[in-house]
């Protein structure tokens, strides 16, 4: 172990998830989530992820036509086990019936346990976006559906239908997700039918249920895409969804009757059904 460690704190003042997106296909170690923003800690020094988070809230200005700031808090500290300090910041969470926990925590008894390394990639369920995924998951999934999740992140939400004994496959377009969510597959020991770097747009049949937790632009984005990967009489799961944009996501696919909505803070999470 080195004499010190690096620590970067990131304080976005909006669009949390869009950085944590950011930073979980870009970066090659973990971070820390809290209410203000994100951990970073390194034994390498930090100031070029810095600098491509600095980066990525300018384009966003662009992108968006938002005034978005970005706080960066570099700190040196002396080298003790960080490794011990974050495990112990990472608490598992209960949706029922699931309980997504990390790996060095034990499962709960009479729960759907999943166990997760939060190393890599988005998704331990502590995001409201999440925990309302799996909230629609566990009402809207059935045994032995097909299922698809795309942009399976850490796979959580995959792991979540698999539990609930449905056939899953699923797709993202960043390669470390892709790696991250085979892993939690294996460590949980269920079983993945399909999993491709991609979208959806190379799903080769249609499912039961389409589940995506992106973002509402890019959500109506692959409308098309969604469209044609599930059934006709299938379900949509749709989250990422700040509630202020709910009704510009349910213009883009307003082919389909809206079943439920599940809040969760400023986030709602949309279940649709097809119309045949």
């Amino acid at each position: 172990m080195q004499e010190h460690y690096y620590l970067l704190r990131v304080r976005p003042s909006s669009h949390h998830s869009l950085f944590s997106d950011f930073l979980s296909d870009t970066i090659p170690v973990g971070f820390e989530e809290t209410d203000e923003g994100f951990v970073i800690r390194s034994e390498d020094d930090l100031s070029t992820i810095g600098w491509g988070v600095e980066q990525f809230a300018e384009a966003l200005n662009k992108a968006l036509d938002e005034n978005i700031e970005v706080e960066l808090e570099y700190s040196k500290h002396k080298s003790e086990d960080w490794v011990k300090k974050y495990q112990e910041n990472i608490s598992a969470v209960e949706v029922p019936p699931f309980y997504i926990h990390p790996t060095w925590e034990d499962a709960r008894e009479g729960m759907l346990n999943i166990a997760l390394d939060p190393a890599l990639a988005f998704g331990t369920g502590h995001h409201p976006t999440t925990a309302s995924c799996l909230k629609a998951i566990a009402s809207s999934v059935k045994p032995k559906q097909s299922v698809l999740d795309v942009g399976c992140g850490s796979g959580v939400l995959a792991l979540a239908a698999a539990k609930l004994n449905a056939l899953v496959d699923a797709c993202d377009s960043d390669e470390i997700s892709v790696d991250n969510t085979k892993d939690n597959f294996e460590q949980n020991g269920l079983e993945l039918h399909s999993l491709w770097t991609g979208s959806a747009n190379m799903a080769t049949k249609k499912y039961d249920v389409v589940i995506a937790n992106i973002v509402a632009d890019v959500l109506i984005f692959i409308e098309k895409d969604l469209n044609r990967a599930v059934k006709n009489d299938g379900i949509l799961i749709l989250s990422g969804i700040l509630d202020k944009y709910e009704a510009k996501v349910l213009r883009a696919y307003k082919n389909y009757e809206l079943i439920e909505k599940v809040p969760q803070d400023e986030w709602v999470t949309l279940i649709l059904k097809g119309t045949d």
